[in-house]
């Protein structure tokens, strides 16, 4: 399987969407076999499924008893696992993180959900904007005077829950190389992304940081951070920070001479000094800026959609986009020097590797 540096850890994946996926996807990027327990008659496997690449599938029925012992034998020869589904589900199926520790005993036991295993929110629904709304992530984001702007679901889904998914089993296969014992990863989004939130929370306990939104150093409430819309309509993201940066960005504008700019972190001035940068901005197409701007330390880029970014030269440098059967899709990250990881195949059709998987895996039993 992968030459990354999980090469060698097993993976069974059960099936499920958002962020138990992406982990998979970044563990299989990284190297490991990852094996998806599908649903026996289920459909996927569409090349344009980014986040499930890189894996192979088994197709069971999990109220099948024989199908059930064929995933436990698929759950003892693992290194890890990952469910993303309601919080006792598993149990009900027979296959939860007691009975399974019991059977493989070094088995990292990976439970993906929203609002986390335990709490008074445990079995309701929910999605990503719901629990980043829980956090407080999403109370900060957004312009004055509008409702706060939904970001994808890049907080939640897969900032808040599928990273801090992966770095757990990660520091829970480090840490039984020294204990020889598995162990339950409790991972919520409400969680993760309350965690990805810590510098903003300690910039509140400051008090340099405002509940009202737009309003702040790093929310768009600062002239010198935040996007501007430029003469053909594109956009343009300013970050000058750093007094040094300020003056460059000033220079590079033609507003080193305006006195209104000289006091950067005059809070009470940013409105007014956004509108002037503003006007500005619209003076020159995004282009015309780019010529100006980029690659200088005014820390500066060209706001581009998703069929710009593979094409940008930086982009296309670093390889950072690769093209898989026809699917423009984003590389492994991070690049590693001597285990670099790669994509491991597009996605699977479910049931297409069930043979190869059970040989491969030392399984003799065969789904019904």
């Amino acid at each position: 399987m992968g030459h990354g540096p999980l090469s060698g850890v097993r993976v069974v994946e059960f099936a499920g969407i958002g962020p138990g996926p992406f982990c998979c996807m970044l563990l299989s990027d990284m190297g490991a076999d990852v094996v998806r327990i599908d649903r026996k008659g289920g459909r996927g496997g569409s090349l344009n499924d980014v986040t499930a690449r890189g894996r192979r599938s088994v197709a069971l029925d999990l109220k099948d008893a024989h199908d059930v012992a064929v995933a436990w034998a698929l759950i003892e020869k693992a290194d890890a696992l990952v469910e993303g589904f309601r919080p006792g589900v598993m149990e009900r199926l027979g296959l939860g993180p007691d009975a399974a520790l019991v059977r493989n005993p070094r088995l990292i036991y990976g439970r993906m959900t929203g609002w986390g295993q335990t709490g008074p929110l445990a079995q309701a629904a929910g999605h990503d904007l719901n629990y980043i709304a829980l956090s407080g992530a999403l109370h900060a984001m957004g312009r004055k005077g509008s409702p706060p702007a939904p970001p994808l679901n890049l907080v939640g889904d897969y900032g808040g829950g599928a990273l801090y998914l992966a770095l757990g089993i990660c520091a829970a296969l480090v840490e039984r190389e020294r204990s020889g014992q598995g162990q339950v990863i409790d991972a919520a989004i409400t969680d993760g992304a309350a965690s990805l939130m810590a510098v903003i929370y300690g910039l509140r306990a400051s008090g340099i940081w405002s509940d009202e939104r737009d309003a702040n150093l790093l929310d768009g409430g600062a002239h010198f951070y935040d996007v501007y819309e430029t003469a053909d309509g594109k956009y343009v993201s300013i970050g000058s920070l750093e007094p040094q940066f300020y003056a460059l960005l000033l220079e590079k504008t033609g507003l080193k001479d305006d006195s209104a700019f000289a006091f950067q972190m005059n809070r009470s001035e940013w409105p007014a000094l956004s509108e002037k940068l503003a006007v500005v901005m619209r003076t020159k197409t995004r282009d015309e800026w780019c010529a100006i701007m980029e690659g200088t330390d005014v820390c500066f880029a060209p706001v581009l959609d998703m069929s710009e970014a593979p094409t940008h030269p930086h982009n296309v440098a670093r390889a950072a986009f690769v093209d898989m059967s026809g699917t423009i899709q984003p590389a492994p990250a991070p690049r590693f020097s001597r285990t670099p990881g790669a994509l491991q195949g597009p996605a699977a059709r479910p049931g297409e590797h069930t043979d190869a998987v059970l040989a491969d895996w030392g399984v003799s039993l065969r789904p019904t």
